[in-house]
């Protein structure tokens, strides 16, 4: 594993979007206005790296079942954000999102957790807003 020891933490914060395909059951957050350079697949997601390798979106196929909400309520997603943080050899995301079922407005936050086999920088933190 690298020295990270003198690498200063990187952080980018943008607006983000959100889509979610209800015909395939796929869900995808990415950063507005950073195009991505390559693509990384672990499990049954996808995440777009930039030239600056930060990760700017993810796509999460099945996503009804992985995140246990039904297809209906995460069409229906009014707001979220994603945070991703590569430190330690780890890559985390954090999804943090509202959804309204019943009436009643219920957040979840969902922690992904991969071990960073690609050598994307560390320390580094992105927040979508």
């Amino acid at each position: 594993m690298a020295n990270t020891k003198n690498i200063k933490e990187r952080n980018l914060e943008a607006e983000g979007e959100m889509d979610y395909d209800f015909a395939n059951d796929i869900l995808f957050f990415k950063l507005k206005n950073r195009e991505y350079d390559f693509s990384l697949e672990i499990h049954n997601m996808v995440l777009d790296i930039d030239k600056e390798q930060f990760i700017t979106g993810i796509q999460i196929f099945d996503a009804s079942e992985f995140l246990g909400i039904s297809k209906h309520n995460l069409r229906t997603i009014p707001k979220w954000q994603f945070k991703s943080k590569i430190n330690q050899g780890v890559i985390e995301i954090r999804l943090l999102y509202k959804i309204n079922i019943r009436n009643k407005i219920i957040e979840k936050t969902p922690i992904i957790i991969q071990e960073n086999t690609t050598k994307l920088p560390s320390p580094q933190m992105v927040v979508s807003v």
